[in-house]
């Protein structure tokens, strides 16, 4: 069965969508849960990385291992969950970390600005056009955080499968348009897909244990062989393949390691 990522902004009615798709078909919904999981791992409260979700994107360089650490964890965290298919997830990136799995509906949700600064004066008990600069600055951070995190900006349409605007369409509307497509037949789960889905959770469970002594890595994985890229000292080349195989030993399905360890590039 297939997975489901919406992506929105704030007060944009896309937890109400997430959640009726959710009801309608049966399937798991999750969010902030990641993100809970996530602070575990890092060690970081959660109420730190709630607060910076909403300041600068350099705030995670103040973070012991920075944006790459926080970045590995929420890609494990979000990979595990939604390893069993039938979820339906509303959080940060879930577009981004699935993009090349062919059994994800990915969703963007949009409203008028004018229905937005409604529901923000109504739960904030402020003004229109307070209403109006707290959306614009959330906004405007979220898309600042994706590009900063993740590399990309969350307003590309060509990120999604389907683009929904609340206006004309109520949410309900949108509910029955996004059960309608998750139906089709591109969407469904092959035993292609769940082997590449395996794949990403293999080499994020080791990315995630790698990442805060070796942050300058990649990992991917294929049929139980996981491939590192980091860059070192080539003097240390021995060391650093051991430590990352010794490692890998650790991590449930790693079969076999193939390391390749490159030296900083050094501009002048």
């Amino acid at each position: 069965m297939p997975i489901v990522t919406i992506s929105r902004g704030s007060f944009s009615h896309g937890r109400e969508v997430a959640e009726g798709v959710a009801q309608k078909l049966g399937y798991d919904c999750f969010s902030r849960e990641i993100l809970v999981e996530a602070s575990q791992e890092f060690n970081i409260p959660e109420i730190k990385l709630v607060r910076a979700l909403h300041d600068a994107p350099s705030i995670l360089d103040r973070f012991t291992y920075g944006k790459e650490k926080y970045r590995a964890y929420i890609e494990k965290a979000l990979l595990e969950r939604v390893s069993q298919d039938n979820v339906v997830y509303h959080g940060w990136a879930g577009h981004f970390f699935l993009r090349d799995l062919s059994h994800v509906l990915k969703v963007r949700i949009l409203a008028d600005v004018e229905d937005r600064v409604r529901l923000v004066m109504d739960r904030e008990k402020v003004s229109p056009d307070e209403a109006l600069a707290i959306l614009k600055k959330d906004d405007l951070e979220r898309r600042k955080w994706s590009l900063a995190l993740y590399g990309i900006d969350t307003a590309d349409p060509g990120l999604y499968d389907l683009v929904l605007h609340i206006q004309k369409l109520t949410v309900d509307d949108a509910v029955d348009l996004i059960c309608q497509s998750v139906s089709k037949p591109q969407f469904q789960t092959t035993p292609r897909s769940k082997q590449e889905l395996e794949n990403l959770i293999l080499a994020a469970r080791l990315k995630a244990a790698l990442v805060s002594s070796l942050p300058s890595i990649s990992v991917t994985a294929r049929d139980g062989t996981a491939f590192v890229d980091v860059l070192g000292d080539l003097s240390r080349q021995e060391e650093i393949t051991d430590q990352i195989k010794e490692i890998a030993r650790k991590i449930e399905g790693v079969q076999e390691v193939r390391v390749n360890v490159r030296p900083p590039v050094l501009f002048r």
